[in-house]
């Protein structure tokens, strides 16, 4: 481990695949993000418990203070060239580009490269560690990464000891997935999709959700994610002839909410009435913090779903941050009111966590996660043996003499059952729309691999955008609707700025791009009532900021 050996130092990446992703400037690259993550990094892959030693990471200043310097390592499954690997610094002044760099090109046979932190010039606009980067010399390479802080004289760091493999065959491994069936519910459509399966006719299984759904975590993300490797189990137990009926849906988007999943499920589940999903899986139970009608969206996705004249299964999954929370209890009692499977990893895996491999542990934190929010490819494999768990219950089990009720109060709320979206393509006859100085369309979106594909689909690519030189005239919209929710992009580029949402002449929201600093997908609901009626929109830029960018990516209306 070159000339590191005898000073201490904790891993901040531990044998972490990697994958080189084609992104929009042709540059092959992985990013970890750090910015309020890298504390939770520094705990659960470094073992590092000391609190005044985890402070010092939040920011640049704490950083410079304790780290001496950064060990970088990378191991390429197959024969290439170099990595250069990169630490990026959040700048003070403009966050994306005012701070400071650390660089080392490293060669892809495992060897360590040192990045002495003194030997870089580190700014005083540097505000904090934002990510690390890999930069590949060709798409679609897989790699291991080490990434370990060694640490200045004075500090402490804990030891750290290699975790023991996860055993996936042993009787341990299928207690810990058994713990995942929170609920086997009213089995009677799930038990139609997999004769159908036997019987070897067309069976789609479609999933919705967040970024874990979408793949985060996963390495190659399209099919070690565990929406596809669940596809695979449910092929293999109940496919015929090579499974090639059994048909395959995802439909995950980074940091959104059901609240956009409910005005996504038509386009990207449905494919726009092209296809009827036999199995949906919804998985927002990490993501819903951000729903801001407190389950209403969720159980309105959820009864969209069930709705369907081909009367789906729907499947509830809940899965897990690194500091054990998520949402589970808020919605699993939709999935009690209606009956439905219900499958929870936090019960699976979060107990364990905390005993010996004497008391019981399976997997580790270190193991499961990829980072705070995302598994690794074990993780994703859990999760997809814990559906499969269900899959097999299922089958074995006797069906339900009747079908789930709908006809029933809503346990939170129904609100958006019918909701629908609303952009340049889909559904302008419900309008009439005078678009204004927002007649530019934005190309820079946020990017979700959707289906099995490796590659990112822009996200409401028939939006409206307003421009620095496209001139001050309001984008206005007459509807006749009882809901309306607003689309609009997030973004860290300084020349986005805020516009001024009014509903028939009243301002009700003034909404501000930049409060998430990425390039994201946000709803927002302009008003929800009790009947419908005719209203006019009006979105305007801030008297501020006439001269900045604003995209309006489209509308949820419910008629």
């Amino acid at each position: 481990m070159s000339n590191q050996k005898e000073r201490k130092g904790f891993y901040i990446m531990l044998d972490s695949m990697i994958e080189a992703s084609p992104k929009p400037d042709g540059k092959f690259v992985q990013d970890i993000y750090l910015e309020g993550r890298l504390v939770d990094l520094a705990k659960y892959t470094g073992g590092v418990t000391d609190e005044s030693i985890l402070q010092l990471l939040k920011n640049c200043e704490g950083f410079q203070q304790f780290v001496h310097s950064i060990g970088v390592s990378i191991t390429t499954q197959e024969a290439s060239s170099d990595v250069i690997f990169t630490l990026e610094n959040w700048g003070k002044t403009s966050k994306y580009e005012s701070g400071s760099r650390m660089s080392v090109k490293c060669p892809a046979d495992g060897t360590e490269m040192i990045i002495n932190v003194s030997d870089f010039n580190l700014s005083a606009e540097d505000d904090v560690p934002g990510k690390f980067t890999f930069e590949f010399q060709q798409a679609g390479l897989l790699a291991t990464a080490n990434v370990i802080f060694y640490v200045n004289e004075g500090y402490d760091v804990p030891k750290l000891e290699a975790d023991e493999p996860v055993d996936f065959q042993s009787r341990a491994y299928e207690n810990m997935i058994s713990r995942s069936l929170l609920h086997q519910g009213n089995n009677k459509r799930l038990k139609a999709a997999i004769e159908k399966a036997k019987r070897g006719e067309d069976v789609t299984i479609a999933y919705i959700g967040g970024s874990i759904t979408q793949g985060a975590g996963a390495k190659p993300i399209n099919h070690a994610c565990y929406a596809y490797q669940s596809y695979s189990i449910f092929k293999r137990l109940f496919g015929q002839h090579g499974g090639e009926h059994i048909h395959f849906i995802k439909a995950g988007v980074g940091g959104t909410p059901s609240e956009l999943g409910m005005l996504r499920y038509e386009r990207d589940v449905l494919k726009n009435g092209a296809v009827q999903p036999d199995i949906v899986i919804v998985e927002f139970a990490v993501n819903d913090a951000d729903d801001e009608t407190a389950g209403k969206c969720y159980e309105s996705l959820v009864l969209k779903a069930l709705s369907a004249g081909n009367e789906p299964a729907v499947i509830l999954l809940f899965s897990v941050f690194i500091n054990d929370w998520n949402l589970q209890d808020r919605l699993a009692p939709v999935g009690f009111h209606y009956d439905l499977p219900m499958v929870s990893v936090k019960d699976a895996v979060v107990e364990q966590f905390y005993l010996s491999k004497a008391e019981g542990n399976v997997v580790t934190k270190r193991q499961y996660f990829y980072d705070s929010y995302h598994p690794t490819n074990t993780g994703h494999t859990i999760m997809a043996d814990s559906l499969g768990y269900l899959f097999a219950e299922t089958d074995r089990a006797a069906i339900s003499v009747q079908d789930i009720e709908l006809n029933k109060a809503p346990v939170i709320g129904n609100d958006f059952v019918t909701v629908r979206l609303l952009d340049r393509e889909s559904n302008t006859h419900v309008a009439h729309i005078v678009e204004g100085s927002f007649s530019a369309v934005d190309t820079e979106l946020q990017l979700a691999e959707m289906d099995d594909q490796p590659h990112g689909t822009p996200q409401f690519p028939y939006n409206w955008m307003h421009t620095d030189s496209s001139g001050n005239d309001s984008f206005m919209m007459k509807i006749s609707s009882k809901a309306l929710l607003l689309i609009y992009k997030d973004s860290g580029n300084q020349a986005f700025g805020s516009a001024q949402i009014l509903i028939d002449g009243e301002i009700v929201k003034t909404v501000d791009p930049l409060a998430i600093s990425w390039t994201h997908c946000h709803a927002v609901i302009l008003y929800n009532e009790q009947y419908s009626s005719e209203h006019t929109v009006e979105i305007r830029m801030d008297p501020e900021h006439k001269q900045k960018h604003f995209t309006i990516l489209g509308f949820g209306y419910v008629e």
